[in-house]
């Protein structure tokens, strides 16, 4: 079986936001203890942190008791948000890329895949932006664990992507 991937970028830069949002408040986080706990190696981290902190999503705090926290408030941060600071926009294709220019592609006229390819597009980044930190640590506090947690407002659930009359379209819960 082939999956659509997600980049280990944007896979460890999210549990890597996800521990400073359970740690919200509590003080800097320092990345050693988020290597150690998420398993994952600290100088990967490190280049991670980089680009959260360029894109203003954590902050930086320096000495004995120094380390990163965020800095917005985890229900103000959106999982899209953290994908984009470390892995860019989302492009399943390039003909459904935001910076694709009209013309740019000698098939545009007759290509049938690109409208699919930009709505699929669209429901990720409709998903990752309606989720927020927050969202995610309560999901994973929550008994049960994720599949029990309710999906947060404006969720697109990807088993809602119905055919109807030959094209796919999104439906809410």
């Amino acid at each position: 079986m082939r999956l659509v991937k997600v980049s280990s970028r944007a896979h460890y830069g999210l549990r890597a936001m996800t521990e400073l949002a359970r740690a919200y408040g509590k003080g800097p986080v320092a990345l050693s203890e988020i290597a150690r706990t998420e398993r994952l190696s600290q100088g990967y981290l490190e280049q991670l942190v980089a680009a959260l902190r360029r894109a203003g999503l954590v902050e930086a705090t320096r000495g004995a008791a120094g380390g990163y926290q965020l800095a917005r408030p985890p229900g103000s941060i959106s999982v899209y948000e953290v994908y984009r600071a470390v892995e860019g926009p989302i492009a399943l294709v390039e003909c459904a890329d935001d910076g694709y220019v009209a013309g740019s592609c000698e098939r545009e006229p007759l290509c049938a895949s690109r409208g699919i390819w930009r709505r699929v597009r669209q429901a990720i980044e409709g998903v990752l932006s309606a989720t927020t930190l927050a969202d995610l640590v309560r999901e994973l506090e929550s008994e049960g664990g994720c599949e029990a947690a309710e999906p947060p407002a404006g969720f697109v659930r990807l088993d809602a992507l119905q055919h109807g009359s030959g094209k796919a379209m999104c439906t809410t819960r």
